[in-house]
């Protein structure tokens, strides 16, 4: 409702001795002036701006005859001020103007500005008006005067001898005699009046009292701390008094009464705040609430307030502001919701922890629509309690002036059907909704193009009004401020009225007169052209938006009429736009329902108007038309009691009873508002309803309206929207009410399930109350959200020293922000729903919303918080909710995740409790597993690991582990192998920490760098070719993960953990999943080498080499051979580029990789060089000399990409940089003259089967690495495998060297031989695409039977480490024979680039990649 605004502004006073310090101040009835006493001076000061005007200050002789000022009240015109004085005197002073000046400041303006230009009123409003202070008239009352009090021509005083004189404003006593407390009779009510006791002693006398309007009386509070309140007994005020009494009061201090809502609010010495009301059938004073600080807020001071000092209602009725003897302010809302107090946080502490002495206030008073609080501080002549160094500062008395924003909903209540929140300031607006720009988004968008369509239809017409985007409404925490047009302002300060539209996208305020509106997607603001126009019309109704409309209920003074006025948004603001309506009374209150308008007027009837837009003649307008008047004069005593007035399509009956399915969205019902007693008013449908068929659909709307019936107590706001949505009936149809300190309640429809027939004894509406921790300003009906603001503190003690005398307001006081909040409060309803045996209902309401984000917290949050009320009860409770709620929650598929979410965040106490009720944890755990819900069965590892023995959970662990192995969950695994590893260390007191979701980048794919540490002795990227050497360090793991193999590795755990990775490595190979095993070694860190040594002969041999042959090619996504229609004429037969390939090993032989040992019946020339998505890069240093230089250099094949995995096609030449290899940064990627190189269809035909025939280049990098392991490891079977894959005969080659330098156990090479036996038979019946790749290796194939006829009987077979000599060290250079004899040349033999450049691209490329998972691969080193 009402947040402080930055800093407190002081007023300093003229400088005098401290005895003359302010004590007293007092607003005048329209709150333009306030007289400020000193012990012998009264001040005039103006408000804005905030200056003295005058000072009279009485002299020294008649001073000691009347003692020092005490208290004053202004006439209601402001032309008197009477001061009560010490010894019994009043004085009554004139004010006057000044004779010769006029006004005190004016604005100076440079020449020409348009303000020069003279407008009416204009003088008033902009300067402090020149005023004089004199004496008229002096009353003896012959005892000290207690309280002062304005009834309109009167003055009321109370005297400390027990009477009460009613005292005409001119000073004269009208011959009226004083009446004696003693004759007023005191009862409990009013029906037992006659019978009412007296006061009864001698020296009772008024305390404080104060004047109530709306219920003609006075609440009054005696010197004994009783309360009461006394009424004339007939209509005038005559000797005739009668009173009532509440018993329990007997510590009243001072009151306050709130004329709106009819409340008396009597502060206690308790410290507490006693609201009273009337009750209107017996007149006794009924306890409405009470405003008392609460233990568990602030448990240092709640008891050690002191009493009660002043209490001030704000000058719109909606909040009031308490403060005690120890000092402080506080702000509560109508019916006790606290939205402010300084005895806690910032206010209270420095930013280093000190207490500090909280503000002593002497007295307040309310500026102009409450933005201000003026403050008399009681630092100026209390000398004793303060802080020594404070005193010194303020030396010069001054008052305090604290800022307020306040929300929109206090003065104009037609807003709560708006999901915006707007705050407004004296001088600026506060939005939620952003930028204009962001509103526009899909869910928005709809709306705004039926505001478009809008302006020939109505936009409710099909089905409403989207509501506005969540992250529009929620957003930041940041409000999108506007500054109100300062032009308007200078002359129409205070802004009274302020609206904004439904997409949020204009806003209109009002002031003294006139009005103006602002668009936030122009960013301008709109003013009258005409000033004359503007200064003659005063809103009194508040106004509101109507699709691009006005709607406002003004006062038209020049003819002095009241008014109905609809503007246009888009044309200029000029009433020749205006559609203007006269209205026979004044308005107060005034809002929309779709096409309709309703409005409130001061003779207490409601009226209803139909809007609709007309578009005669050139300008657009809107027509307004009388539908219906009803009188409510019988049921409201007074028509400044009716808060809001609103139209709803609520009804008793729900859409589903109703005879008609449309009337469920027509305007069903009234809302009203009266002092806080929400009152319903339906339509008559009781009578015959034949007739509204045929008669046109204006005559529908005319139903006659039910008497009123109440719903609710206490009410401070409404909410209720016109838009239907049939997924979320129960949140769109619900009524919403928000009533002070008792929280908030909705009023919820109930349905049948499946259109079933209702039960007749089933209630078809609920109203459920709920607490929220926020201040309700609006309701997001689909999202199940209340939005709010809430004030913040920020200290700036910090900055200075405790002695700069200048800024100590700023150390005294932190500056105060106010941020945008938002609750959710679907728990609430859904627990209230259970508890009412309403879980059908429960269950509907939760299915619409299943779909918001928030949704499995809504879940979380109602188990906690009944978890925690009951689990922590120290009674028995008869009834538990708790089984309710879990049962519920099983309905949703969120179950587990929500149950041990919320064990997680409970403490472990409660948890034996909370299972009791939802099940054995180690079934909950069970049936994540079986719902492949593994990060929610990691939490639920560590509920068992604390609840049961650490058997149990191991055993869970490693059901868990196993499954997550399966899965590939490796950031799962890694944790499961540190929980594994502390149970069994006994570390389990700290468990692990469970990811909540997977992270996609750590998952899957070879990472293989990071956990094996594969030195390059240079780094690649800038080492000439000719020096590039490549040695492999085979270690143990680096990283974290090598120190955790590395650690403790003899421990049983170790053991147990390495038995399971080497179980899942046996069955991956066993499975011939390669891709798995390479992913699970790099990304566990597994020792894959080791373990592969020793299991060369038993899980890592290879039973069938056409099914791991078949395997691979899907695993890698490799496609199978396919013999190309031109391979016999293949232009790469063409010896010029033998030539280049020649040329490119001569420039490089002095690489240690040449020199290999190569057999004998193969030429030099590197023939079967696959191309590894490019035929290779081209280099700077050719030979010129050579047979074909000159014309050769130009001549190169570019390398050509194949990126994206199956889908093969001949890469641009732009992608080559992805895929070649930049091992030095002379190698160039393509030649200018590139296309000089003419290739015929069949050419090009070749290169596309080439490419075609090729895996994606991952799955390349990926099976070079696998091959490099095996080999490492003497797997020769699976290299084997690998090589045929790759059609690489230079691998078979290398292999059969190895089989000849090494001693190879004679099995695997008779395991080899039969594999490639069945290779070629499959090849010959099943895939003929692989016979000339087999033709090639034809020879070393006989060469490998000649060993295997052997039978040498080899010794165990070392893996090479990095002692060999380089030879061993690197894969076999690729080689290939020349393949005349074959008669054709097989695919992927194009010479193109060294082994070594190739080698080299293979490395570096594996260290640039990043992981792969789920068939995109990526290799990375990290």
């Amino acid at each position: 409702m009402y947040f402080l605004s930055g800093w407190p502004k002081r007023l300093l006073c003229p400088l005098g001795s401290p005895a003359e310090a302010p004590f007293h101040v007092q607003s005048d009835p329209q709150r333009a002036f306030f007289a400020v006493l000193a012990p012998a001076r009264l001040s005039i000061w103006y408000s804005r701006p905030s200056v003295l005007i005058v000072t009279y200050k009485e002299p020294t002789k008649s001073s000691t005859q009347f003692g020092s000022y005490k208290q004053t009240e202004w006439r209601p015109d402001s032309t008197m001020i009477a001061v009560s004085t010490a010894h019994g005197y009043i004085l009554f002073f004139h004010i006057t103007s000044a004779r010769g000046e006029k006004y005190l400041y004016e604005p100076v303006y440079p020449k020409g500005s348009p303000q020069m230009k003279g407008t009416p009123h204009f003088k008033e409003e902009q300067c402090a008006p020149a005023l004089n202070l004199e004496m008229r008239k002096i009353l003896d009352l012959q005892a000290p005067v207690t309280s002062l009090q304005s009834v309109s021509e009167d003055l009321l005083v109370a005297t400390s001898d027990g009477l009460l004189h009613l005292i005409h404003w001119e000073g004269m006593t009208n011959g009226r005699k004083a009446i004696n407390l003693c004759t007023v009779p005191f009862s409990v009510d009013l029906q037992s009046s006659r019978v009412g006791s007296f006061l009864g002693f001698a020296d009772v006398y008024i305390r404080d009292m104060e004047y109530c309007a709306t219920l003609d009386g006075f609440a009054v509070v005696f010197n004994d701390g009783k309360v009461g309140f006394i009424t004339p007994v007939s209509s005038r005020f005559t000797a005739e008094l009668h009173g009532v009494w509440p018993q329990d009061v007997v510590d009243g201090t001072c009151v306050a009464v709130n004329n709106k809502y009819r409340l008396m609010a009597f502060g206690c010495a308790s410290g507490s705040v006693q609201v009273y009301t009337i009750d209107n059938t017996t007149g006794a004073m009924l306890l409405s609430h009470k405003l008392e600080l609460t233990a568990k807020q602030y448990p240092d001071i709640w008891n050690k307030t002191g009493a009660v000092k002043l209490v001030r209602w704000s000058p719109d009725n909606s909040v009031v502001i308490v403060t005690w003897e120890y000092g402080g302010l506080s702000l509560w809302s109508v019916f006790g919701a606290q939205l402010i107090c300084t005895l806690g946080g910032d206010f209270a502490y420095r930013s280093d922890g000190t207490k500090k002495d909280p503000l002593k206030i002497n007295s307040m008073s309310w500026g102009a629509e409450g933005y201000h609080l003026w403050v008399i501080s009681g630092f100026g002549s209390q000398h004793n309690e303060i802080e020594s160094d404070f005193r010194s500062i303020i030396k010069q008395p001054s008052i305090l002036l604290f800022q307020f924003i306040k929300s929109v909903l206090t003065v104009n209540p037609c807003m709560s059907n708006q999901e915006q929140v707007l705050l407004q300031g004296e001088d600026r607006l506060y939005l939620n909704c952003g930028e204009a720009s962001q509103t526009q988004n899909p869910r928005s968008s709809s709306a705004h193009s039926q505001h478009k369509l809008g302006q020939d239809r109505s936009p409710f017409a099909d089905g409403g009004l989207e509501s506005q985007s969540l992250s529009t409404l929620l957003g930041h925490r940041h409000w999108h401020v506007v500054q109100i047009s300062s032009t308007y302002l200078e002359s129409n300060w205070p802004i009274r009225f302020s609206a904004i539209d439904y997409l949020g996208q204009n806003i209109a305020v009002v002031g003294k007169f006139g009005f103006a509106h602002y668009s936030l997607l122009t960013k301008k603001w709109k003013l009258f052209g005409n000033i004359t126009q503007e200064q003659n019309m005063i809103v009194t109704g508040g106004l509101a938006w109507w699709n691009d409309f006005m709607v406002l209920a003004c006062y038209n003074m020049s003819d002095h009429q009241e008014e109905l006025r609809v503007y246009l948004r888009t044309s200029n603001l000029d009433n020749a736009f205006a559609h203007v309506t006269k209205t026979q009374a004044e308005t107060l209150l005034l809002s929309v329902f779709r096409d309709m308008i309703i409005v409130f007027r001061a003779d207490c009837s409601i009226c209803l108007y139909s809007i609709e837009r007309k578009s005669d003649g050139p300008n657009t307008t809107a027509g307004i038309q009388v539908l219906q008047e009803v009188s409510m004069s019988r049921y409201i005593p007074h028509p400044f009691l009716v808060v809001s007035v609103t139209l709803t399509s609520v009804s008793t009956e729900n859409g589903i009873t109703l005879k008609m399915p449309q009337q469920a969205r027509d305007a069903e019902s009234i809302m009203l508002n009266l002092a806080g007693q929400l009152i319903m008013m339906q339509r008559d449908r009781s009578g015959p309803q034949i007739r509204e068929k045929d008669s046109n659909p204006n005559q529908r709307k005319l139903l006659p309206f039910c008497p009123p019936v109440v719903l609710a107590q206490s009410v401070e706001n409404v909410w209720t929207t016109c838009r239907a949505n049939k997924q979320k009936r129960h949140l769109l149809e619900a009524l919403w009410l928000s009533c002070g300190g008792a929280g908030m309640k909705v009023w919820l429809p109930l349905f049948p399930r499946d259109h079933r027939k209702p039960h007749s004894f089933l209630s078809q509406r609920i109203m459920l109350p709920f607490h929220i921790n926020i201040y309700p300003l609006a309701v997001l009906f689909e999202d199940a959200l209340v939005l709010g603001a809430v004030n913040d503190t920020l200290p700036y003690d910090s900055l200075y020293t405790r002695n700069s005398a200048r800024e100590q307001l700023e150390v005294y006081f932190p500056f105060c922000v106010v941020e945008r909040t938002s609750q959710i409060y679907l728990h609430h309803i859904l627990r209230q729903l259970l508890v009412r045996n309403l879980g059908e209902q429960a269950l509907l309401l939760a299915q619409s919303c299943a779909a918001l984000p928030y949704f499995p917290h809504v879940l979380e949050l109602m188990l906690h918080e009944v978890l925690e009320e009951e689990a922590t009860s120290r009674e028995p409770i008869p009834d538990p909710l708790l089984p309710t709620v879990a049962k519920f929650i099983t309905e949703f598929p969120l179950f587990l995740q929500t149950v041990v979410h919320c064990a997680r965040k409970t403490e472990y106490a409660l948890w034996n409790y909370l299972f009791a009720a939802v099940g054995n944890p180690k079934d909950l755990f069970e049936e994540c597993l079986m719902a492949q819900d593994l990060d929610t069965a990691a939490s639920y590892l560590i509920i068992l690991q604390n609840m049961e023995v650490p058997a149990v959970s191991r055993q869970h662990a490693t059901l868990l582990f196993n499954t997550a192995l399966e899965q590939g969950k490796w950031d799962l695994c890694r944790h499961m192998i540190r929980f594994l590893k502390a149970i069994g260390s006994g570390e389990s007191e700290t468990p692990p920490s469970t990811p909540t979701a997977q992270e996609p980048s750590s998952s899957g794919g070879f990472e293989f760098f990071r956990n094996r540490s594969i030195s390059l002795s240079q780094s690649a990227e800038n080492v000439p070719p000719s020096k590039f050497s490549l040695q492999k360090t085979l270690s143990m793991p680096s990283g974290p993960s090598g120190k955790r193999w590395s650690k403790d590795s003899d421990c049983a755990e170790n053991m147990y953990i390495d038995m399971m990775l080497w179980r899942h490595a046996r069955r991956l190979l066993e499975d011939v999943r390669l891709k798995d095993l390479g992913c699970f070694a790099a990304q566990l860190g597994f020792e894959l080498i080791s373990w592969l040594c020793k299991e060369r002969t038993r899980a890592a041999r290879v039973d069938n080499f056409v099914v791991a042959l078949k395997r691979l090619h899907k695993d890698f996504l490799w496609p199978f051979p396919i013999i190309p229609a031109s391979s016999i004429s293949s232009p790469f037969k063409n010896g010029k580029y033998r030539t280049v390939g020649e040329q490119l090993l001569k420039s490089q032989s002095a690489e240690p990789f040449l020199n290999l040992e190569i057999d004998a019946g193969i030429p030099n020339i590197q023939r079967s060089q696959s191309w590894l998505g490019n035929i290779g890069p081209t280099h700077h240093e050719v030979d010129t000399a050579s047979s074909q230089g000159p014309q050769m250099q130009d001549a190169f094949l570019s390398p050509l990409s194949n990126k994206a995995g199956d889908e093969c096609s001949i890469g641009s030449a732009t992608d080559l940089t992805e895929s070649s290899s930049m091992v030095d940064g002379d190698w160039t990627m393509v030649d200018e003259n590139f296309s000089t190189l003419s290739l015929t269809q069949s050419e090009l035909e070749h290169i596309s089967m080439e490419l075609a025939s090729k895996g994606p280049h991952k799955s390349q990098v990926q099976l070079r690495y696998l091959l490099h392991i095996f080999m490492e490891a003497g797997c020769l079977d699976w290299c084997i495998v690998i090589g045929l894959i790759l059609r690489e005969s230079s691998i078979i080659n290398q292999i059969l060297v190895i089989t000849q330098s090494s001693e190879v156990d004679g099995e695997m090479l008779q395991n080899i031989k039969t594999g490639l036996h069945a290779v070629d038979r499959w090849a010959s019946t099943d895939c003929p695409g692989y016979k000339p790749f087999l033709n090639i290796i034809k020879p070393q194939l006989q060469k490998l039977s000649e060993i295997t006829e052997e039978q040498v009987q080899p010794d165990a077979f070392q893996p090479v480490t990095a002692g060999k000599t380089p030879e061993q060290t690197s894969p076999r250079a690729e080689e290939s024979r020349s393949s005349s004899s074959h008669g054709s040349i097989p695919q992927g033999e194009l010479t193109g680039t060294s082994v070594v450049s190739r080698k080299e691209e293979d490395m570096t490329r594996a260290q640039e990649e990043e992981p792969f998972q789920d068939g995109t691969y990526d290799c990375s080193v990290s």
